[in-house]
């Protein structure tokens, strides 16, 4: 694979805005998302294709490489505490087998309950590591297995440590009971992530989805409500959202209750985000995982040209880039305060190894 000559980026990006005149600062801006702000980074599980992915440390990975929201799975022990997990069993991500011997033929999280698993490390999978260059974790024992409510106060800290407000996006997996949605929206109220802001919640479950809304309003709390899912067209050119267990929602009948699609990207198109838009939806898109700066350039500007809202991608450091660089003026990025941070971003990624 050719790697990207991140130098001569660096100095492309330099001669570009410094040929700005100071007026460049309040050009509208050159987004096309629903609200004419710049889209979402989204980190998908943190950062997993650097570190451990529904870990402490690869949230805070995630949030260091300009993440606005970090996406997390969450599902229930045994004992009923919600946990930062991703499938129904053990096995992908972590140790498990070095500590239990099978239940029930496997190692269904269901089975073990939270004091069981918190002994248990979150190994990385794919491109991911143990480590990352320049990175230290602030927190104890960053790769256990945490509690929702632990990744909830890591995210606090970090945020109240350094000046940010990046949020939670929190997709309920396979929780296809009540119980377990309101243990996700009391969660999120407790901790203080009760606000659009602050908090996403989504589900490929369109009931799942639905029972959030209701959870919401009688609450009397407002975060933004996802449906998960794949773009879809009828045959008669409605456009829509299709569940894997095969749910369709009209874009207008979402909208009733949602105020957002999550999508995958390859069933996005700019008709639908155009269409997403006209009842008053975003549109996240799903998994953008390039393998290099260019490659995050290139894959990300026909949805920058379309107006998506959000990019959840395991490649944080690399979409933010693309976002913030967008159009040949980059006029989105706030000068003089922007400047500084886009250079540190550009000399950073220069001496940054990529894995393959």
């Amino acid at each position: 694979m050719t790697r990207p000559n991140y130098l001569s980026a660096t100095v492309l990006c330099i001669a570009s805005l410094m040929a700005i005149p100071a007026q460049a600062a309040t050009l509208s801006s050159p987004y096309n998302t629903l609200k004419g702000d710049a889209p979402l980074v989204i980190g998908h599980r943190g950062a997993p294709a650097y570190l451990p992915e529904n870990s402490i440390g690869g949230n805070e990975l995630a949030a260091e490489m300009g993440s606005d929201f970090i996406e997390t799975d969450v599902m229930m022990t045994k004992d009923n505490l919600l946990i930062a997990m991703h499938d129904t069993t053990l096995e992908r991500t972590t140790d498990v087998a070095a500590f239990y011997a099978p239940r029930n033929g496997g190692y269904a999280v269901s089975d073990f309950t939270y004091d069981e698993l918190k002994v248990l490390t979150v190994k990385p999978t794919g491109t991911g590591d143990e480590t990352y260059p320049g990175f230290t974790p602030s927190g104890d024992d960053p790769y256990r297995i945490p509690t929702f409510a632990d990744m909830l106060d890591a995210l606090t800290a970090y945020n109240d440590a350094n000046g940010t407000s990046v949020g939670m996006l929190t997709e309920g997996k396979y929780s296809d009971n009540i119980e377990t949605s309101r243990a996700v929206i009391q969660t999120l109220i407790e901790k203080g992530y009760d606000t659009p802001g602050k908090s996403v919640v989504q589900s490929f479950d369109f009931d799942n989805v639905g029972d959030y809304a209701d959870l919401l309003e009688a609450a009397g709390v407002e975060m933004g409500v996802a449906q998960l899912g794949i773009g879809w067209p009828l045959d008669d050119g409605t456009l829509g959202v299709l569940s894997f267990g095969g749910a369709f929602g009209t874009l207008s009948e979402l909208s009733s209750y949602t105020d957002t699609v999550a999508l995958g990207f390859g069933t996005i198109t700019e008709e639908l985000i155009a269409a997403a838009h006209g009842e008053g939806l975003s549109v996240y898109g799903w998994t953008f995982r390039p393998e290099d700066l260019e490659d995050a350039f290139d894959l990300a500007k026909p949805f920058l040209d379309w107006g998506l809202d959000g990019f959840i991608t395991d490649n944080p450091d690399y979409l933010r880039l693309a976002i913030d660089g967008y159009g040949s003026e980059l006029a989105s990025v706030p000068l003089p305060a922007g400047l500084p941070l886009l250079l540190v971003g550009l000399f950073g990624l220069a001496g940054l190894k990529r894995r393959t």
